[in-house]
């Protein structure tokens, strides 16, 4: 009997803090389609754990052992599975849940690549455009705009300090 997939996934954007760019992997399966870290929750697994777990299963980072910090963007999207990849969902599954995540890494790293042909590093608006998932590139877009405005506090702050010495 055939296994189906659980519409139920993660997707987890990883990117370098002092490069400002973020990962992206090259599909075997769909060698067009550049993404994040992805994977379906598997039976009785929370969206962290799986989170965790696909991490390392396409990149090799472990996040445990390395004392990295995963960040729950508590953000959950409901989209239309592409047509090429219902085949893995029963019949009657056209929708998939997705919980993202954030990664924030100190430096690059070289991934160790088994489910995907490739990778590179990008800068976030690149990376956005790259991806045919919108809710890959929204989550980029995101991430941005979050680290943009942390920034701008940050800088606010500063200034703020500087002004009532």
């Amino acid at each position: 009997m055939q296994k189906f997939k659980r519409p139920e996934s993660v997707l987890v954007v990883i990117f370098c803090q002092t490069t400002m760019r973020c990962l992206m992997l090259q599909r075997q399966d769909d060698p067009c389609f550049w993404q994040s870290v992805t994977g379906s929750l598997e039976d009785n697994e929370l969206p962290y754990s799986t989170a965790i777990r696909e991490v390392f299963e396409e990149t090799g980072i472990d996040i445990i052992r390395q004392d990295l910090t995963l960040i729950d963007a508590n953000h959950i999207v409901e989209f239309e599975i592409f047509p090429q990849f219902r085949h893995r969902y029963a019949p009657d599954v056209k929708k998939n849940k997705e919980h993202w995540f954030y990664l924030p890494l100190l430096y690059e790293i070289t991934p160790t690549l088994t489910e995907h042909l490739a990778y590179q590093w990008l800068k976030f608006g690149d990376a956005a455009n790259l991806t045919l998932s919108p809710n890959n590139s929204e989550a980029i877009g995101k991430i941005e705009y979050l680290i943009k405005m942390s920034k701008e506090v940050k800088n606010e702050n500063e200034s703020m300090c500087h002004r009532s010495i």
